[in-house]
């Protein structure tokens, strides 16, 4: 069974007077990604730090760990892993140096230096210097930083911004890796497409409030309002259907014939989601 990792109850925060994050409700189980998406200043990043006992809420509750996170203490940091961009490495120290430090403090084994560089992809460059890397390959040193510990609850802040398709995916799939082992990832982005196809619950944030939550295909159904079909015939004729008895009779009639070479339904992405929601668009 599922366990709560993370509780965000009417949460709000003001800074002087400006409300910045607006009753805030989610929660976070065991062997879950909960993404929080939307533009930059929507209160992403401002809701981590609450939830990691960096920022006191004004009003609401949230709790980690079973534990109140404005209260928690010491020793529930060593369950938790962080990326920010932010997140510093030792640049003069090689791969493998900086991991050390951290599992000496940590109380890893250094057997598990290893096997995370073998996880992230970093096993052949751990006699290189941190500063010599690429800015993808430091990514993966900060991420693996984060994991050595095997937290139990892993908060990623735009971990994959700025970075080459190609390494975005493998970060995709350490943290699909990481998910199946039991882990609760709490992602920040601005990237929709990252969101859906990683995400197991999404909160579209927009100036502080959920403006809608749910599964990714959730969401994406519920504003399907205008359901169409993308048809390409063979001979390579595309077709954009609104679906209706005579357009259901039409593909019937192609598919008798043989003719249809793909066919796909045209539901809205989250980013459209999140315009048609808000009036704006992401950026």
């Amino acid at each position: 069974m599922n366990k709560e990792m993370i509780r965000l109850s009417h949460i709000s925060k003001k800074f002087g007077d400006d409300l910045v994050l607006k009753d805030i409700n989610v929660c976070l189980q065991r062997g879950e990604i909960l993404s929080f998406l939307g533009p930059s200043g929507a209160g992403k990043t401002t809701t981590i730090k609450i939830i990691t006992g960096q920022l006191r809420q004004t009003s609401g509750e949230a709790w980690i760990l079973g534990q109140d996170a404005g209260s928690m203490n010491e020793m529930i940091y060593e369950r938790l892993g962080l990326v920010t961009d932010n997140s510093g490495i030792y640049e003069y120290l090689t791969v493998y140096q900086n991991l050390k430090y951290f599992a000496r403090i940590l109380k890893v084994p250094e057997a598990r230096i290893r096997e995370v560089l073998e996880q992230v992809g970093l096993a052949e460059h751990q006699k290189k210097s941190a500063g010599k890397l690429s800015r993808g390959q430091k990514q993966r040193l900060v991420l693996a930083r984060a994991v050595l510990h095997k937290p139990e609850v892993l908060f990623l802040d735009e971990p994959t911004s700025g970075l080459d398709p190609s390494t975005a995916l493998e970060i995709h799939k350490m943290l699909h890796q990481l998910k199946e082992e039991g882990m609760a990832i709490f992602l920040t982005t601005h990237n929709m497409e990252e969101a859906a196809k990683m995400s197991d619950h999404v909160a579209l944030l927009n100036e502080g409030v959920i403006v809608e939550y749910g599964t990714p295909e959730e969401l994406c159904l519920k504003y399907n309002k205008t359901k169409r079909f993308r048809v390409r015939l063979a001979g390579g004729r595309e077709e954009l259907l609104t679906q209706s008895l005579e357009t259901a009779k039409q593909i019937a009639e192609w598919m008798a014939r043989d003719q249809i070479e793909t066919l796909h339904s045209c539901e809205p992405t989250l980013e459209r989601v999140f315009l048609e929601v808000t009036g704006r668009e992401l950026a």
